[in-house]
């Protein structure tokens, strides 16, 4: 029987190749042009990634879908693709064909029709642009500014093209609204570099390099999109600063390409900004532009009515809503919006869940019973945010660091910087998966430096030290920490806008991150409900009623009599898994699904688990060939890495091990217990314990130090501290530095090999 593959080789290819579509001169043909990444669905799994057969390019323009089938099918059957394809990809033109038969759509005008054959790609420029228009010809044809390492991804390209044909039309005022995570800077560089390499500009295109202005509102903001734009020389570059334009005595005007904030601009004791004449900047982009800069009754608007004449470029990451409508009066309808919920389903974001713990605590009166932080009026009512409680505020910190994973990278929003600094200290107070000082710190205006060290510190995904930060309002938008996994609202929310900043620090994608939780104790997930933008809130855990009892009660601080937060916990289910010989099992499921790879859709814990059990014979048959394969890291590596490719991937472990009760076992025992080779599965401390006796046997004093150490981390992480990947930041840990190791230990080699060759101990069976 033909495939599809055979299909596209002897049928399409030359059909395509017979109308002009043979990549060079400037015609492009992508085969499995990539679209979506597939959303993140759990335990390190993705729905189906979308990836069209065939994109048509000619002069650097996407101009068609090609969605195919095998000859055996129907030339219609793949319509739906080709039509979903094509309105992702902002395409007007898109084809279904089995290789025989030929079905051309037209997504502008709807008319749909067979046709003979494939239009050339002249033939095909001339049907999507019926008009000649110099400006977009000029700027699509110029490449984007990749240097081959990276692919922009459809929605930005999207956003390009969009741009760039506001600007053959005339338009000096343009909005893009994408949500935040999905590159928005990177899109404002692509559209800089076309302007400057085609020496656009609103005068005479072609005569010099245009100017440009990037304003912000945050120095964060500004500081990361100079570092942004570095792929121009650094002679076109100015970052325009107060400190600068005093030492230099005005401001810089020699550059290309400009960066400021709005608050510099206004500084002087003539404001910054009319040193320059009203036409000297050709295209201007505000940056978070929601944030005033087009509100009529904002200074900032003064800048922006001063450089009128400049096409004005908005970026924000906010729908038009009640609250930001002067943005949307002022720039007109987005040229093109990616939603969050988009970014979602294309996997391009991550998901969100949300636990609520709000309670209806919102004035106080001041009982003489009541532990309250600051100074305070006795005669006076106050709200939420204005009176903090110490055994309500201690009592909302132990409830979430109890629910959380007190490893994973947190951002706690607080009222008040004061607010905050209570917050870090309670936190602090409370831990218990550190030892470090500097577990949880406090980043706000009044920390300075120390503070945008720790924010640094914070954002570096090899340092794990900070791992909790508390701040106020200095964090809610610019903070791109990709392994943010909870943030927790300890204040309220007063916008629309302000809390999908706050949500859009959660939603940079990394490794071992399904989804990231908010931790609300305000209501505002609730008050801000928005599925058409954020998709449908995913709600974790039973919502609390908000029926606790308000503060000024003896210091109770809004929850209820249960001291749960409101909140009566769940009872959990409990399911029984058969096994072979009549051995039954009982696990905790909490409702969670997984993604079966082979089933293609989601299925039940009992279903995952009784699968992972009647699939082990393809992995081990005995318990002695588990254990051999187990006791070394690379052989373990390999055979984890064989379980993942099945959908077993060590998230899932974690799970099951949560479901069996075995948080505290090794992985080893949990398959040897669902292979029935044991009835009882040793804890990992035991298993130290037990090897310890022959390490002290068999190796020298200054290496048993290492490996208890080692042993120590096992015990309490599991056995991703025993892969190999880990010893040097063991060794780091240990002993501060390389040099210190290779002194105490020997060299490298002899540390490796002591590090694998100790863990046959650890996995000895027991006499």
């Amino acid at each position: 029987m033909v495939s599809e593959a055979d299909t596209r080789e002897e049928l399409i290819n030359p059909k395509l190749m017979e109308c002009g579509w043979k990549t060079g001169d400037n015609v492009i043909v992508r085969r499995e042009y990539p679209i979506s990444k597939g959303k993140i669905i759990g335990m390190n799994a993705r729905a189906p990634k979308l990836s069209a057969d065939y994109v048509l390019i000619y002069k650097n323009v996407k101009l068609a879908v090609v969605e195919a089938k095998k000859s055996s099918r129907s030339y219609t059957d793949g319509v739906a693709q080709a039509k979903q394809y094509a309105e992702l990809l902002n395409i007007r033109f898109t084809y279904a064909t089995n290789g025989i038969d030929i079905y051309q759509i037209d997504m502008e005008t709807g008319k749909e029709c067979q046709v003979d054959k494939y239009p050339t790609p002249e033939e095909l420029w001339q049907m999507t642009y019926q008009q000649d228009n110099k400006v977009f010809n000029l700027l699509s044809a110029i490449p984007s500014k990749t240097d081959g390492l990276f692919e922009l991804r459809y929605y930005q390209e999207n956003a390009i093209n969009a741009v760039i044909k506001a600007l053959s039309e005339g338009k000096n005022r343009i909005l893009l609204t994408l949500a935040t995570g999905t590159g928005k800077t990177c899109i404002a560089f692509q559209i800089v570099w076309k302007l400057m390499q085609a020496k656009w500009n609103i005068k005479n295109i072609g005569d010099r390099l245009p100017r440009i202005l990037f304003l912000a509102d945050r120095n964060i903001l500004a500081d990361q999109a100079f570092n942004a734009f570095q792929a121009f020389p650094v002679n076109s570059l100015a970052r325009i600063t107060p400190a600068d334009i005093r030492k230099n005595g005005r401001v810089p005007d020699a550059q290309s390409i400009f960066f400021t904030i709005f608050q510099t601009f206004m500084s002087g004791e003539k404001p910054y900004f009319g040193q320059y004449p009203k036409d000297f900047f050709d295209f201007v982009i505000i940056d978070e532009c929601h944030r005033g800069g087009a509100n009529d009754e904002s200074n900032w608007r003064e800048i922006l009515n001063y450089f009128n004449s400049a096409v004005h470029l908005g970026l924000t990451a906010t729908p038009k809503r009640k609250d930001n409508v002067d943005t949307y009066k002022y720039f007109g309808e987005p040229v093109y919006t990616y939603s969050l919920k988009q970014g979602i389903n294309d996997g391009f974001l991550t998901p969100f869940r949300v636990r609520n713990l709000s309670t209806n605590f919102d004035k106080y009166q001041y009982n003489p019973s009541d532990d309250i932080d600051g100074e305070i009026d006795t005669e006076k009512t106050y709200n939420d945010n204005e009176v903090f409680i110490v055994d309500k505020e201690l009592e909302r910190v132990k409830k979430f660091m109890d629910e959380i994973n007190q490893n994973d990278k947190t951002l706690v929003f607080c009222a008040t910087q004061t607010h905050a600094g209570l917050i870090r200290d309670m936190i602090n107070q409370c831990k218990t998966a550190s030892t470090n000082p500097n577990y949880c710190v406090r980043v706000t205006a009044d920390d300075g430096e120390r503070g945008e060290m720790f924010l640094r510190q914070f954002q570096d995904t090899s340092k794990t030290i900070p791992t909790v930060l508390t701040t106020s309002q200095k964090l809610s938008t610019g903070v791109d920490a990709i392994q943010i996994k909870n943030i927790v609202l300890l204040r309220p929310v007063n916008s629309m806008i302000e809390f999908k900043q706050i949500i859009g620090r959660g939603t940079r994608v990394c490794e071992d991150k399904d989804y990231f939780t908010i931790y609300d104790f305000v209501g505002a997930s609730h008050n801000f409900e928005d599925p058409q933008w954020d998709g449908p809130t995913e709600y974790t855990g039973k919502p609390s009623s908000g029926n606790g009892s308000k503060g000024g009660q003896g210091g109770n601080g809004g929850n209820s009599g249960n001291g749960n937060g409101g909140e009566t916990p769940e009872p959990k289910k409990i399911t029984k898994i058969k096994l072979g010989k009549g051995r039954e099992v009982k696990i905790f499921d909490d409702g969670t699904t997984f993604y079966d790879k082979d089933l293609g859709k989601p299925i039940s814990a009992k279903e995952f688990i009784e699968r992972l059990v009647g699939q082990m014979p393809n992995f081990f048959k005995t318990e002695e060939e588990l254990r051999q394969v187990w006791l070394d890291p690379i052989t373990r590596k390999t055979l984890l890495k064989r379980f993942a490719e099945k959908g077993y991937s060590k998230e899932t472990f974690k799970y099951i091990q949560k479901a069996l009760q075995a948080e505290d076992k090794d992985v080893f025992d949990v398959l040897s217990y669902l292979a029935e080779f044991c009835n009882d599965m040793m804890t990992r401390a035991e298993r130290a314990g037990q090897c310890k006796v022959y390490v002290m046997d068999n190796y020298a004093a200054r290496q048993y130090a290492f490996i208890e150490f080692v042993l120590q981390q096992y015990v309490k992480e599991g056995i991703s501290e025993l892969d190999d990947e880990r010893i040097g930041k063991l060794v780091n840990l240990k002993y501060g530095s390389p040099m210190n190791a290779l002194q105490e230990l020997g060299k490298p080699d002899e540390i490796r090999s002591m590090f694998c060759t100790f863990q046959q101990y650890l996995y000895k069976e027991a006499a």
